[in-house]
């Protein structure tokens, strides 16, 4: 029997069923979507589907669509970390979100070219991609090594970059040890029963409440369509904008790539985009820290320290001043 494989991984424990044997259509087709809808009768509709590339496709686009035609609001997860015209063909077959390459996107380089491609190239007609900072099965290099610091950060780009965004058990916690020269939890609960102190000192839960209260408040950052790149003169922090569906208002986030060191720079506000000069003022509100100042002009200057590594602001030209 050939068992799954995810190069370099192979899951030796899970065997593929033969999905093209000849009693198997349409029997065993319809006894797995049967699973799937036992479950949805039991009140359970989201689905996270793991290593669905290495299934036929025909299948999956069979019960999903299948699935959805009784439950529109069923969500189908393809945790597929893979080449992209894979992930992007499981998208187009039925999968309503996917796992992403954010994960190991770590430079702003990095980061502008993934959101450039996701959000004006084909994809951003049919893929959702769910920006995970981590996995069960993914401790990244750069949680490793970057501190509480480094969490925050990551914990800032994936709920502001992508309208989707998840976090394992522990990240809260800033959890980081690996087993050596893997990107994998050294006391993973894979393997073991966990049993955290969800107010251990040093947890970012914080950071996590105020970005979903964010995400709530904000239209704007339910979505990847609509993110802008402006220019900070510093390539260890990244700047981007996601305007409000009416153009009312805007929320600007910066955030510096760097755990470990202060990192400042000139960067500009867009006052353009609001058909301001560029010597006008504009209303600003901290969202992060909770206090409103102004801006003079359109060239200002930030500092960023390890121990708060990000702003998200949101600017409004029609408010006082």
């Amino acid at each position: 029997m050939k068992y799954a494989e995810n190069p370099p991984k192979k899951y030796q424990d899970i065997v593929n069923v033969e999905f093209y044997a000849k009693d198997a259509v349409p029997g065993l087709w319809t006894a797995l979507r049967d699973v799937v809808l036992l479950w949805i009768e039991r009140g359970v509709k989201t689905f996270r589907v793991d290593n669905p590339h290495t299934k036929t496709l025909p299948f999956w686009e069979w019960m999903i669509g299948d699935v959805r035609a009784r439950h529109p609001d069923a969500i189908f997860l393809a945790e597929a970390f893979t080449k992209p015209a894979m992930m992007y063909r499981l998208a187009k077959v039925g999968f309503s979100q996917s796992y992403t390459y954010f994960t190991w996107r770590d430079e702003k380089a990095e980061l502008t070219d993934y959101i450039t491609e996701l959000t004006t190239t084909a994809p951003k007609e049919f893929y959702r991609p769910h920006f995970f900072v981590n996995t069960p099965d993914i401790n990244p290099l750069f949680l490793q090594t970057s501190g509480r610091p480094g969490f925050r950060i990551r914990a800032v780009l994936a709920a502001t970059l992508s309208g989707l965004f998840g976090v394992y058990s522990g990240f809260e916690l800033c959890e980081a040890a690996p087993v050596p020269g893997k990107e994998e939890y050294l006391d993973s609960e894979k393997y073991e029963i966990r049993q955290r102190d969800w107010t251990a000192p040093g947890n970012i839960i914080a950071d996590i409440t105020m970005l979903n209260r964010l995400r709530r408040a904000y239209p704007a950052l339910q979505t990847h369509l609509n993110t802008r790149f402006y220019a900070v003169q510093n390539d260890r922090i990244i700047y981007y904008a996601k305007p409000a569906p009416d153009g009312a208002d805007m929320i600007l986030v910066m955030v510096s790539l760097d755990p470990h060191h202060a990192q400042e720079a000139a960067f500009e506000v867009p006052l353009w985009e609001f058909g301001l000069s560029d010597t006008a003022s504009i209303a600003v509100e901290d969202l992060a820290e909770g206090h409103r100042f102004d801006w003079h002009g359109k060239t200002q200057h930030i500092r960023l320290e390890p121990d708060l590594p990000y702003r998200i602001w949101r600017i409004a030209p029609g408010e006082p001043v």
